[in-house]
């Protein structure tokens, strides 16, 4: 089952609403996998600094004077705490280092994402508490996904919930399952990539991590996934600046897209999108199987 949700602006006049519905539009889904519930959201950049969200299943303990415990690691930081999860503003040029200096000084703290822009929760429960737990209603961006979750292929962790994170201000989340994924991490992880959980989605994620290093855009990394990936899946693929979504060839698994000229949209079934402004004036289409489609507000993603 599973539930995805994905929204990207083409309105800036839309922003500041985007946490409400995303929000909106996953507790629509909750029903398609109440394990556990995630959500990205892209906010505004700022210039020269970056991002890191994180996570602790103690975070009284990993989070109390964590900004002190960072700038005497050599590593200035601003820490906003939200829950169990927590944002690291760190300056753009030491973001490679967050993840050595906390595995020094917070050891069982785990990284959800980082880059200049996305922010990502996840957690175990409902979406309608995931959604309370971190405020995300009150959230602001320009693109967005969401994922309610009904484990097949690992464990019901926060670790294990979706969207998975491998590279800089890049996301995943996935309805389906792959039938390649053992061989294919253990090619990543020859090319250097490591890896948190056992879940084929991580593998996913990564895999156009990897293509998109080696300088393809989003749609060119998408496009190799279905001659790369086997077994049935539906991708929603966020990045800094762009919004990505691939089925498999048989296209099994359920979707449905809506564009206007504010906004383009995602759900697994229609009754996600309603409540969007001006839905009814919508294009509404299924996505085609083995299509790629695409969206970037910097016209390469």
């Amino acid at each position: 089952m599973c539930g995805i949700v994905g929204l990207f602006l083409k309105d800036s006049r839309l922003e500041p609403q985007l946490g409400q519905l995303l929000s909106d539009m996953l507790i629509t889904m909750t029903d398609r996998g109440p394990d556990s519930a995630g959500l990205a959201i892209y906010g505004s950049a700022t210039d020269g600094k970056a991002k890191v969200t994180i996570q602790s299943a103690k975070p009284d303990f990993d989070f109390s004077d964590l900004e002190r415990d960072l700038a005497e690691a050599g590593l200035p930081a601003r820490v906003a705490v939200k829950s169990t999860h927590a944002v690291v503003a760190v300056a753009g040029a030491r973001l490679a280092d967050v993840r050595a200096v906390l595995a020094a000084i917070r050891p069982d703290v785990r990284i959800m994402g980082a880059g200049d822009s996305v922010e990502i929760y996840k957690e175990v429960g409902l979406p309608k508490d995931v959604v309370a737990r971190f405020d995300v209603r009150s959230m602001s961006g320009s693109h967005g996904i969401g994922h309610t979750r009904m484990a097949t292929e690992s464990a019901v962790t926060t670790l294990g919930a979706h969207p998975f994170s491998t590279g800089s201000d890049q996301c995943l989340v996935h309805n389906g399952s792959l039938s390649n994924h053992n061989n294919l991490r253990r090619e990543l992880i020859r090319e250097g990539i490591a890896f948190e959980t056992q879940n084929d989605t991580e593998v996913a994620a990564a895999y156009l991590t990897a293509e998109m290093a080696k300088g393809k855009d989003l749609g060119q990394a998408l496009t190799g996934a279905l001659d790369d990936l086997d077994g049935f899946f539906t991708f929603v693929v966020g990045t800094k600046s762009g919004f990505g979504v691939v089925r498999d060839p048989i296209a099994c698994k359920p979707a449905v897209m809506a564009e206007t000229d504010r906004y383009v949209a995602f759900g697994s079934e229609y009754r996600a999108l309603v409540n969007l402004p001006d839905i009814e004036s919508a294009r509404i289409w299924e996505p085609e199987p083995a299509t790629v489609y695409f969206w970037d507000h910097q016209k390469a993603a």
